[in-house]
Parts: C-alpha cells; sequence; structure tokens
C-alpha cells in the first residue's frame, strides 16, 4: 500500500505524518533538526515514499537528508499548500497532516527542487546582489549627508568613481566635524563592499566560463555578464517550463487578469514570483532603453517605444520589453540558438 509523508518543519524541530492510500493518518512523529535525529527520525519512515515540506526557512539540507534516506523530497509552494487544506484550526500535527493528503489526492502545489550545485551557485549570485543593495543604500546616505549641508548644488557627476573621489573628498572635508567622521565611515565601507563585490563576480566568471546556456543569454539586448548569470542560474532547466508565457508568469511579468460580465481589465503583475529573474529583465529593458541609439531600429527599441507612447509609463514598456525577453529567452534555450531579430532566420 502506498504511502504519504507529510512534514511540517520549523528551526528546532519538525513534525511528521504518514498518511496511506485510504487517507487514514499516523500518529504524529516528532524529533529535533539536529542532523544526527533528523536522519534517525527519517529511519522510522516508509521506505520510498514520498516526503513533503514547504518552501521557507532552512529547507535545503532537509532535501538532501530526505534524498540521501531513499525517499523522494516533494515542495510544496507555502502559501497555496495553505489555502489548499481544510479547516481553520492550526496546529504542527495538522499541518503535517494536511501536506501529506495533498500528496495522496494529488493536489499537492509542487515546486521545482534546484540541484544542489546549482542552488551553491546562487548562493554566490544573490550574494553579489544583497552587496549591491547595501553598497547603493550607503551611497544614498552620503548623498544625503552632502545635501543636508548644501554641498554639490549644480554637480550632476557620479561622486563615486575613480575620477570623481578628490571632489568627494573636498566635499567631506567641508561637512561638520561630526558628520565628516560618520560620513568617512560609510565611505570606507562602500569601498569595501566594492572590493569584496568584485571577488565574488570574478568566482562567479571562473564558474560560468564555459556555460553554454550563459552563452545564449547574453546574446539578448541589454544582457551582460552579471545579468547573462542570473538568468542563467535563476531558470535553472527550462524543461520545467511547458511554453514562454510559463516562464514570463514565473518571472513576474505578466499582468493579473480579472473578468467579468464579458469585460475584462489588465492588473499590477503578480509579486508571487522570482523576484530576481523580474530584476533581471527589467533591468535589462532599462540597458535596452539607455542604448537606444546603439539599438535604433530594432525589435526590443520598437517595442518600447510603442507600448510607451500608449500606455505614457515607462514602467509599464519596461515590463513589456522584459516579458518578450523572457518568452525570447525560453525559445533561444530550447532551440540552442542565439538572439535574434523578429522575421530573420537563423544563420
Amino acid at each position: 500500500m502506498e504511502q504519504f509523508i507529510g512534514c511540517d518543519a520549523h528551526r528546532k524541530y519538525c513534525v511528521f505524518v504518514v498518511v496511506d492510500e485510504r487517507g487514514r493518518s499516523s500518529r504524529p512523529l516528532r524529533c529535533s533538526t539536529r542532523r544526527e535525529e533528523f536522519r534517525a527520525c527519517l529511519e522510522q519512515l516508509p521506505a520510498g515514499a514520498d516526503v513533503g515540506l514547504e518552501a521557507s526557512g532552512g529547507w535545503y539540507w532537509m532535501v538532501d537528508e530526505i534524498e540521501r534516506s531513499g525517499r523522494r523530497p516533494r515542495l510544496a509552494h507555502p502559501t497555496e499548500a495553505k489555502k489548499r487544506m481544510p479547516g481553520r484550526m492550526k496546529t504542527d500535527e495538522r499541518d503535517a497532516g494536511g501536506i501529506a493528503m495533498l500528496l495522496r489526492n494529488g493536489t499537492f502545489p509542487s515546486v521545482w527542487i534546484p540541484p544542489g550545485e546549482l542552488r551553491d551557485l546562487r548562493a554566490l549570485l544573490r550574494t553579489r546582489l544583497s552587496l549591491r543593495q547595501d553598497q547603493t543604500a550607503l551611497k544614498n546616505r552620503i548623498h544625503a549627508a552632502l545635501a543636508r549641508y548644501g554641498l554639490r548644488e549644480d554637480d550632476e557627476r557620479d561622486l563615486f568613481t575613480r575620477r570623481a573621489r578628490p571632489l568627494l573628498e573636498s566635499y567631506l572635508a567641508m561637512l561638520p566635524p561630526r558628520t565628516s567622521v560618520a560620513t568617512c565611515a560609510e565611505l570606507s565601507m562602500v569601498d569595501g563592499l566594492e572590493r569584496q563585490v568584485r571577488g565574488v563576480e570574478k568566482r562567479l566568471r571562473e564558474e560560468l566560463r564555459e556555460d553554454p546556456t550563459l552563452r545564449l543569454l547574453k546574446s539578448l539586448p541589454g544582457v551582460g555578464e552579471i545579468l547573462g548569470a542570473t538568468l542563467a542560474l535563476e531558470i535553472g532547466a527550462v524543461e520545467r517550463f511547458a511554453n514562454p508565457e510559463r516562464l514570463s508568469a514565473y518571472a513576474g511579468l505578466v499582468p493579473v487578469v480579472r473578468s467579468s460580465g464579458g469585460k475584462s481589465w489588465l492588473g499590477e503583475t503578480s509579486k508571487s514570483s522570482n523576484h530576481y529573474l523580474r530584476w533581471a529583465y527589467v533591468e535589462a529593458a532599462c540597458c535596452v532603453v539607455a542604448q537606444k541609439k546603439r539599438l535604433a531600429g530594432s525589435y526590443a527599441v520598437r517595442l518600447y517605444e510603442e507600448k510607451k507612447e500608449s500606455k505614457k509609463s515607462h514602467a509599464v514598456a519596461a515590463v513589456a520589453l522584459g516579458h518578450h525577453l523572457a518568452e525570447a529567452s525560453w525559445w533561444m534555450l530550447h532551440k540552442g540558438e542565439v538572439y535574434r531579430e523578429r522575421g530573420r532566420r537563423p544563420a
């Protein structure tokens, strides 16, 4: 008789419930999340069964341990799993039993589990993006300090380039003494983060030097080394997307449709998406806009200009262009071809 295992995982402990084909539940099995106790707990569960758990918290090592024990891990979308569980009472045992019941009924909202090596590479990329965000926040604080004391009134140059560094240091010397000390400390942190970012980027280039997926994606308009690496690692196995629209929806580039009484409205794009992938495609669209003169006449530029003129919004036009790039990525990866303009045959 086939059996299904549900796991409600927390930081310090987890609860397992087994459900058989007839829907009968076992007594809850609770264990610590210490690796040795977790392994021993898995050995008490039916061998070769599916083990469902939510994609939240530290699930990486749990998936590895479940695979090592000879069982099949299944990852669930947390929000969708909660919607599909009946009842209003919430306990650890009910959550684990509900996940097992979803596996039994065939309504389990599965999420793709990336291979261990891909998860490890993503850590490099996502850390690099996080460091850039921290660096931008520090730069904004430095700009705010200069603005509070009326410095840099008409100067529009980037103060953080090597050429503009003497000018920035002269501004810092003009600040009140305590503010100057604080702002210099922030500038030192900006420089330290820059060194860290360059080190991470160097390692990324070494890891993805021979990646054929990256070479294809870099042929997209507006995509370079970092955006190409982001797309390659966040898309993963393109075979998991049945069509281009699925990839665009996964990247959060498809507007929500509301239809009633024969009328339809297009709302905002869904927030339930891969935020890294959405950022990469929208950033690529912005790079296309920045290079409009060089890419004049191309389909990407024409699409952006048409959408911007009709919707009167740069944001809407950038998302529409990102949507096109996402669909183009799907076709490129499926066919193994570089990007080409619409209507042109492959060389």
